[in-house]
């Protein structure tokens, strides 16, 4: 048999036009096959209440900024709506000269906002510098001037994990930010236009360094501690690195050294629908509307990351938003509806809404990036051309309760350590050595390093590698714990008694 001619010929009828098959029909519309009822006639459109939601938020803004711009006397026109909290409630501090940075030429000038708790001692030694997440400001609880509740309210003040009674906090809002530090909607010396996405790339080193000016601003030379969770204990390992001598300790909360795939597709994720709004118009927005629709759809997205899926079965498990009566069909299931009908639907939506009009899109473009290109491994460092520092050499300071230092100063930190009893990894992965190469000049700072078995965005695995490293580096002054609980991610602003009591006995 000849399988050429065979398979040609089998072509050939193949190709040929079918009369079945080309045989007109009449197309029947999807509603025809099941008669409408009365209330819903053929020729209506279906009505989306959450796309039109986004049109009714652009009316609001048009609206609100003609009123304010009536009302206004100021010449440079109403405030910003993610310019919180109000300027009057934090202190500026305004660098003069230029700030070195890691992928661009030096930023010329930049502020830096700030808040304060406690009491500075006569020797500047009590000073605890904390380190923001992604989009807080630096109103982390409340003072005299803006007694609203901070993002880290249950966490600071007597007795509490940073205790107002020993510790002098500090807390600023980053640069690139957009609560009162410079960032892309800060005017350009330059130009008097918002920088917009002509800011410079930011990395988290950048961040630290400019914090650290403000620090010899107020002559403060070395810190008691360094604290921050997610972004912010991407900062305390940074601030460790960069300044052994002046960083006597390190909490680092729910964070990596080095940025994983995972995350940074999240991230991607959250800029890609922010950067697709028509309104963000390639970062030059500010004479006009606001990405809102792209900030909105990135918080959802942020907002999956920061819980987990087990909390969410615990709050929402299936459960629909509830209808009135007057809306349920007395004969028939109640119809499923194509905008938020789940209570974790209507919850993401609400998240999305509450912060789309909050945070400068920019800032959430220019600092995600800059979590997605921290990494600590040796390599990644000198590419970046950052030497590695020496580690310190001076003994780490001991808590005010144990004040002044004795004889067994040396050996206190390496007796409260849990170091020893942290397995080592059954199966390391491959860039360990390199991260334990580059957490190098950590190796003499005492450390606590919190990881939560739920959280989705920062695995915990990533919290036992920073453990690892610093171990295999020669750090014998690791505190590493492992928190359980739902809550995922958000665990550290939520769990206060594990947290907080971890936070607290690490650093008094």
């Amino acid at each position: 048999m000849n399988v050429g001619k065979s398979t040609s010929k089998a072509l050939r009828l193949l190709s040929k036009p079918s009369a079945r098959t080309y045989r007109s029909h009449p197309i029947r519309a999807a509603s025809q096959c099941s008669a409408p009822g009365p209330s819903s006639p053929q020729n209506d459109r279906p009505h989306f209440p959450c796309v039109d939601a986004h049109a009714a938020r652009e009316s609001r803004i048009i609206s609100s900024r003609s009123s304010s711009s009536s009302a206004s006397s100021s010449p440079s026109g109403p405030e910003p709506p993610y310019a919180r909290p109000n300027p009057t409630s934090y202190k500026v501090y305004h660098h003069d000269s230029p700030l070195p940075l890691v992928y661009a030429d030096p930023l010329p000038s930049f502020d830096i906002a700030y808040e304060t708790w406690g009491e500075l001692s006569p020797r500047k030694d009590n000073v605890i510098l904390l380190h923001t997440g992604l989009s807080a400001s630096s109103h982390a609880a409340s003072t005299e001037l803006n007694p609203a509740d901070g993002w880290w309210e249950k966490f600071i003040g007597p007795g509490r994990a940073l205790d107002t009674n020993q510790f002098f906090i500090i807390c600023t809002n980053v640069l690139g930010g957009c609560y009162g530090s410079t960032g892309p909607s800060s005017p350009d010396p330059a130009t008097g236009e918002p920088y917009a996405t002509r800011f410079p790339v930011l990395s988290i080193f950048d961040m630290v360094r400019a914090q650290f000016c403000l620090l010899d601003h107020l002559g403060i030379d070395s810190l008691y501690a360094s604290v921050g969770s997610s972004m912010g204990a991407m900062q305390s390992l940074a601030a460790g690195w960069l300044y052994p001598e002046r960083v006597g300790k390190v909490v680092s909360i729910s964070g990596t050294a080095r940025s994983s795939p995972s995350a940074i597709a999240m991230r991607f994720a959250q800029r890609s629908v922010l950067m697709a709004d028509p309104n963000w118009k390639n970062g030059f927005y500010y004479d006009g509307l606001p990405p809102h629709t792209g900030m909105k759809l990135a918080r959802q997205i942020a907002t999956i990351t920061y819980r987990s899926g087990p909390e969410w079965d615990l709050r929402f498990g299936r459960k629909l938003r509830p209808l009135p009566e007057s809306e349920l069909p007395a004969e028939r299931a109640r119809p499923p509806a194509l905008c938020p009908d789940f209570l974790i639907e209507t919850y993401l939506d609400h998240q999305g809404e509450e912060f789309c009009l909050k945070y400068d899109a920019n800032s959430l473009i220019y600092i995600s990036k800059a979590m997605d290109l921290f990494d600590m491994t040796a390599p990644a460092l000198a590419e970046l051309r950052l030497p590695l520092p020496p580690p310190r050499s001076s003994p780490p300071p001991l808590p005010p309760s144990l004040r002044p230092a004795s004889p067994a100063h040396a050996q206190y930190h390496f007796g409260v350590s849990h170091s020893k009893s942290h397995p080592p990894p059954p199966n390391p992965p491959l860039h360990l050595p390199d991260l334990a190469a580059g957490l190098r000049p950590l190796a003499n700072t005492p450390v606590l390093i919190l990881g939560v078995q739920s959280d989705i965005l920062f695995p915990v695995e990533q919290q036992r590698e920073v453990a690892d490293a610093l171990r295999i580096a020669g750090n014998q002054m690791v505190s590493y714990y492992e928190l359980g609980g739902v809550w995922g991610h958000d665990t550290f602003l939520l769990d206060v008694q594990n947290v907080g009591g971890a936070i607290r006995g690490f650093l008094s």
